[in-house]
């Protein structure tokens, strides 16, 4: 194997290897992002290298605050988990160049467990397919003994192809139609097949029959090929260097030469180059009727630049994917990645109420009423006896902070307290300095478009089949969101309407007073049927109320219970 096939094959692998994703809820907050990113470090800690953190949305102004603060890599972004091309691929993929010889990928394709081999020039870049029915119907042509200039080919093809010791190499890289003569009749009869044909386009197989090797050399055939390891005169060698003939000496014998030299043409004139590539990304809804027309069931996989990263066949999308997913700070189907039902989930860690999830197997699931899902991963490294690196516990402290409004927040328990303590005992942060800090970064709306701050935390739920949707956002002040009250509800409205839903709320908590307003629209007379305290139109005052999870949740899912009796 050459180096760059070598670095290919390397690279294949890579992309191959079992993934298993640690990830956060769609619109992910601090605490999705920090859980997802400590706990995939913590599964490194013990080895399993597999595992890598992800997440499902845009960084908010608050996260990516953190992240750049404590200098620790954010997440890998997925936008979605739809089935694609790379998460099925599996097998060994070699490759061969453009320019080598036929001979050399028939060995090669013979070792490939789906009889197919991918042509590339020499960045890597897929150009062809080599297969047999490609082989079959294109060697064809090449062995027609009607095709007296079937053969394309180079003097470096023919050596490496008989294995052939050069005695005199010239332009050995030029490919050239080539015509091969056999000097099995008498000399005038070579001489008159010999004058009808282009002489720069003929190779002799002469064995060692030095008359007609002298006359080649006259008339500048491209190369002369002894036989059965024979070798050429010396003053013959001058005059074959003198006139820019190459000389060979072949091992094997006249019928065994003239045989190779037929494939000593360049794969690339054999393979198939009608034989589409597809992408990693492309979803295997695209590609199944690809594979299905093409006639080895089997494709090539390329990157955004085109290099060959393996192989998928028909039989791949049989398989499971090789991509796994542990699921943090959420439970919910409607709040997962799409995609999420095609993947075997392994463990849920979460602080939320049970959701409508079901897995096919059993699974780890750590669900405990705690305030942040932060503070149940750093459990996990104390209950592994992992001590917790340094940048890893600044993060996890800020996300407990985050979602506990600086342990303010009603879902707070004396857990997150505890743990939010011994973390800043790692760390040396001062927790009531970084909350206000993280607070801060997170709290300013600023020229920030209305559907940038709706999305920046929002989740769907689902009431005894009712949809409805809320976003939360914390502030220093509510009066920015106010000013901007109908581009608010306009915007809420059209999440409204493309999630099918009755109700989308935004619940703006002022971490100043710890209370909040709640900016909502809906479908027919639903807003009028709710008795919070009225602020203003589409707009309501929640004294005291700054948990989505524990306090607003359960207060809407009482209002749908009076509208429902």
């Amino acid at each position: 194997m050459s180096v760059a096939e070598n670095a290919q094959y390397l690279y294949y692998k890579d992309v191959m290897k079992k993934t298993i994703y640690i990830i956060g809820h769609r619109n992910p907050d601090t605490d999705s992002v920090v859980a997802a990113t400590a706990y995939a470090r913590l599964k490194q800690l013990l080895g399993h290298k597999e595992y890598v953190a992800a997440r499902a949305g845009h960084l908010s102004p608050q996260t990516e605050y953190i992240f750049h603060r404590f200098k620790v890599p954010s997440p890998q972004y997925i936008p979605d988990l739809v089935p694609k091309t790379a998460y099925y691929m599996s097998g060994q993929c070699e490759t061969v160049s453009e320019n080598a010889s036929l001979w050399h990928a028939v060995h090669k394709m013979q070792n490939s467990a789906d009889k197919v081999l991918p042509v590339v020039d020499e960045k890597g870049c897929y150009k062809a397919l080599l297969h047999y029915n490609a082989f079959a119907q294109n060697v064809l042509g090449i062995l027609n003994p009607e095709n007296e200039a079937a053969i394309s080919t180079s003097i470096a093809l023919i050596r490496d192809t008989l294995n052939a010791q050069p005695l005199i190499i010239k332009n050995e890289n030029e490919i050239f139609k080539c015509t091969v003569l056999v000097s099995a009749s008498e000399i005038d009869t070579f001489k008159a097949v010999i004058n009808e044909h282009l002489s720069e386009n003929i190779v002799v197989i002469a064995g060692d029959r030095r008359e007609i090797q002298e006359y080649c050399i006259s008339k500048g055939v491209r190369a002369i090929i002894t036989t059965s390891g024979m070798l050429f005169d010396k003053d013959l060698q001058d005059k074959a260097e003198k006139k820019g003939v190459s000389v060979l000496s072949s091992p094997y014998d006249t019928s065994a030469t003239s045989m190779l030299i037929a494939y000593s043409t360049p794969v690339s004139i054999i393979a198939d180059k009608s034989a589409p590539a597809v992408s990693r990304v492309d979803t295997v809804a695209k590609i199944r009727n690809i594979l299905r027309e093409s006639p080895s069931r089997c494709l090539p996989v390329v990157d955004d630049k085109n290099r060959v990263i393996g192989l998928i066949n028909e039989s791949d999308l049989a398989h499971e994917p090789n991509v796994e997913l542990v699921l943090v700070d959420h439970n919910e189907l409607s709040q997962a990645v799409e995609g999420v039902e095609h993947y075997r989930i392994q463990e849920i860690i979460d602080h939320h109420r049970l959701g409508n999830l079901s897995t096919k197997y059993p699974i780890t699931f750590i669900n405990k009423p705690v305030g942040s899902t932060a503070t149940l991963v750093a459990s996990l490294y104390r209950e592994n006896r992992v001590s917790i690196p340094k940048d890893m516990a600044e993060i996890l402290l800020c996300g407990i902070l985050s979602d506990t409004l600086i342990l303010q927040s009603a879902t707070t328990t004396d857990v997150d307290r505890k743990m939010a303590e011994y973390l800043s005992n790692i760390t040396g942060l001062d927790v009531q300095t970084l909350g206000r800090d993280i607070v801060t970064a997170g709290s300013h709306i600023g020229d920030r478009k209305a559907g940038e701050v709706i999305h920046q935390d929002m989740k769907e739920y689902n009431d005894e089949k009712i949809k409805y949707t809320v976003s939360q956002i914390e502030v220093d002040n509510t009066d920015e969101i106010m000013s901007r009250k109908k581009e608010f509800l306009d915007e809420l409205e059209f999440e409204r309407r493309s999630h099918g839903a009755l109700f989308s709320a935004l619940l703006v908590t002022d971490i100043t007073k710890l209370s909040s307003i709640m900016l909502m629209v809906s479908e027919g007379d639903f807003l009028q049927q709710i008795d919070f305290p009225i602020k203003e139109s589409n707009v309501f005052y929640l004294k005291d109320v700054v948990s989505r999870k524990k306090q607003l949740i359960p207060m809407l899912s009482e209002q749908l219970e009076k509208i429902a009796e």
